[in-house]
């Protein structure tokens, strides 16, 4: 089985997407059916659903077509944190249709402003209430808030924080530091996993390539491991820069120097374990 562990969908006519620039090639509706059709062509079997806008209608609608559809084996939804009533609002989620498949919470934290916004007493009370329902926390973040991630999961060793797309490192540049020193002090942690995605889209898209890429795979597998590893295609993000396929055949060639159970951590064991499907 391959699982990958970070897609999206939308509907444009349901709701805005105001974080896509006008003009964008993905400035248009991506579907549960495009998503299928992509990953099936690739020899993926599941697929974690993961918001895209901090509204609260989105979570039940992803739940909604995580009930309809095998492909989706998890959703990672989005709910206020900082809200006096966020235990409840999870519980009443778990009882929606598909409310089975909500895995995780994510915020949106890159837009914050403040770098230490995880840290902030109510939201870390909204993370205690993410980990006492069973739930994990995607951290969508810039490198600069890299640090705050690693103090927040020392705070709450209970939960487990998945960060996404390794924490959008500086590609494009080819700059390592501080990101590398980062990324080791929160992979030190061991209720820290990661995602090997998003990668491509930090890259400059006229002149990516694989061996740019290779520094900061192989950092995230030095860190944490490929039982703490995940692949993720970033679909239909990733299109920006290279299709589905291509996406998938190049983490399998990052991850070339893995043996084959190592493989089938990243590529499918890690994501079943961390996300419950």
């Amino acid at each position: 089985m391959t699982v990958d562990a970070h897609v999206h969908v939308w509907d444009l006519s349901v709701r805005d997407q105001d974080w896509i620039a006008q003009g964008s090639p993905i400035r248009r509706d991506f579907t549960v059916a495009d998503l299928e059709q992509a990953a099936r062509a690739s020899g993926v079997d599941r697929a974690i659903l993961v918001q895209t806008v901090t509204v609260p209608e989105e979570t039940p609608e992803f739940l909604a077509l995580a009930a309809a559809h095998d492909l989706i084996a998890g959703v990672v939804g989005w709910t206020d944190l900082t809200a006096p009533g966020v235990a409840e609002e999870l519980a009443r989620l778990r009882e929606l249709p598909g409310g089975h498949r909500l895995k995780g919470i994510r915020h949106q934290v890159q837009g914050e402003p403040d770098p230490q916004w995880l840290l902030r007493p109510d939201v870390q009370r909204g993370l205690a209430a993410v980990a006492d329902a069973g739930l994990v926390y995607d951290l969508v973040v810039l490198p600069d808030q890299l640090p705050a991630c690693a103090k927040a999961a020392a705070a709450l060793p209970g939960l487990t924080f998945v960060l996404d797309h390794l924490g959008k490192p500086p590609v494009a540049s080819g700059a390592l530091d501080p990101w590398v020193s980062d990324l080791r002090a929160l992979a030190a942690l061991p209720n820290t996993v990661a995602k090997l995605s998003g990668l491509l889209t930090e890259a400059d898209p006229a002149s990516w390539s694989v061996a740019g890429l290779r520094p900061y795979a192989d950092t995230a597998l030095d860190a944490f491991g490929p039982d703490r590893l995940m692949h993720g295609s970033d679909w239909p993000v990733c299109t920006q820069v290279a299709p589905y396929r291509q996406v998938m055949e190049i983490s399998r060639e990052l991850t070339a120097r893995l043996d084959e159970t190592e493989k089938e951590a990243v590529f499918s064991r890690t994501a079943s374990r961390v996300y419950g499907v």
